[in-house]
Parts: C-alpha cells; structure tokens; sequence
C-alpha cells in the first residue's frame, strides 16, 4: 500500500496524516473486491524493513494499527471476515498482539472472507521461519517439498495469490509473498495508495482478466476445424 507519504506531502500534511487517509482506503477496497467475487485480501501495511523509518513515525504507525484492529473488528466480524494477521509478531508490542490475537480469535470461524494484514513481515524472513520450524519439528531436510515448505508458512491453508497490486509507481516485489507470488499477476499503477478506490480495483481487476496465465506451459489451441465451425478465421 505505498504511496501515503507522498500523498501527504503533496498536500503539505504530516507523514502520518497520509497513513491515516490509507487505512480509509481499505474499507472500499475491501468492498469493491466482496462484489467481485475475491474473497482474500492481503494487506502489506509494515514490512521487516520498515523499522528504519523514523521512531516517530514507527510509533505511529503501531499505534494506528492497534486503533484500527480494534476499531474495525466487530463490524469485519459481522460480515463474516475472517482476519490474519501474518508476519513476526514477536517484536511487535504485548499489547498489539494481545489485540491481534483477540481479533483472530473473535473472527477464527468466519468464512466469507479473508483479510490478511502483514505487519513485521518480510518474504525471506518468512522462508527462513517455516524452515526453522521443520527443522525443530524433527522434519528430514534431505526430504523437503515444496507442499511442506506451503504448510509452513504463514499463510498456510491459503491459495496463492493470483494478483498483486502495486500502487504509487513501485516497480518491485519488495521482500512481499517470494514464495507465494511465484505465479502471480503484477499489476503495477501510479495512483498512490489513499486514492485507491473501487475505480482502481476495478481496473485491476480488468486488466487481470484480460491475462493469459500459462504458468510456464503452452497453452492448447483449438483444432483449426473447431475454430471454422465457430466460425472465427484460422491462421
């Protein structure tokens, strides 16, 4: 979700004001995707790397997502959303996790939707973890597959993504999903992240539709006399 900052600045808001005006974002986008039929959603809100930013701004930023967890939760929890929260929580706050762990207890049975909030996560991190724990769990290295390393990871028992939006311009996967997003769409706009609406993921969603996903194969054409009996020319 990037482009908070810049979205401040040009407005000649503090930096915080642009994280605020991109946790109102959500909400639409959430909708927009229920009305399209895509059930999961992953928010990439705080990455591994993102302690590097000023302390100021760190703090508020842990601050906002403690607000808004506990803000939103009853009404995600109505809805039927189930909420995850993935990444290395142990450095976040005892307090944020409490209201972490209370939000994905609350919604743990839901089933019309998922919304996953990466906080503290970064893709290699995430990697080196699942190894970690099968590792610990006595598991034989020598004997690893790739349906292990899945069941590992944070986002185990969810499908990997089809689509992944980039906002404001960014032209890279920045540490996010490495192993998840293998074969997903990039999608990549200039729109910064607050004026991200239903507008936007519509058009994302438009242009995803209109991908031909071969996932490293090629893909089957139909016989050229299927083709002359649905009467489209051939060759």
């Amino acid at each position: 979700m990037d482009g908070n900052g810049r979205w401040a600045r040009r407005r000649h808001l503090p930096r915080v004001a642009g994280h605020r005006a991109g946790v109102r974002a959500i909400r639409p986008v959430m909708e927009a995707c229920d009305r399209a039929g895509v059930h999961i959603l992953t928010l990439y809100a705080f990455s591994t790397e993102n302690w590097s930013r000023p302390r100021h701004e760190v703090a508020a930023l842990m601050q906002l997502f403690g607000e808004t967890i506990e803000s939103e939760v009853d009404e995600l929890h109505a809805n039927g959303v189930q909420i995850r929260v993935i990444g290395d929580r142990t450095q976040l706050s005892e307090r944020l996790q409490r209201k972490v762990a209370e939000a994905e207890g609350i919604t743990a049975r839901n089933t019309s939707a998922v919304l996953n909030v990466a906080i503290n996560y970064g893709g290699r991190r995430e990697i080196v973890s699942a190894i970690r724990e099968l590792a610990a769990r006595g598991v034989d290295l020598a004997q690893l597959d790739e349906e292990m390393v899945s069941r590992a990871l944070y986002t185990a028992g969810l499908p990997d993504p089809d689509l992944i939006v980039r906002t404001a311009g960014e032209m890279r996967v920045s540490n996010f999903l490495l192993w998840q997003s293998a074969y997903a769409e990039l999608y990549v706009t200039d729109t910064l992240w607050p004026d991200f609406g239903e507008t936007s993921i519509n058009e994302a969603l438009h242009a995803f539709s209109r991908r031909e996903r071969k996932f490293g194969a090629v893909p089957e054409r139909a016989p050229a006399a299927v083709i002359e009996t649905l009467g489209s020319p051939v060759g």
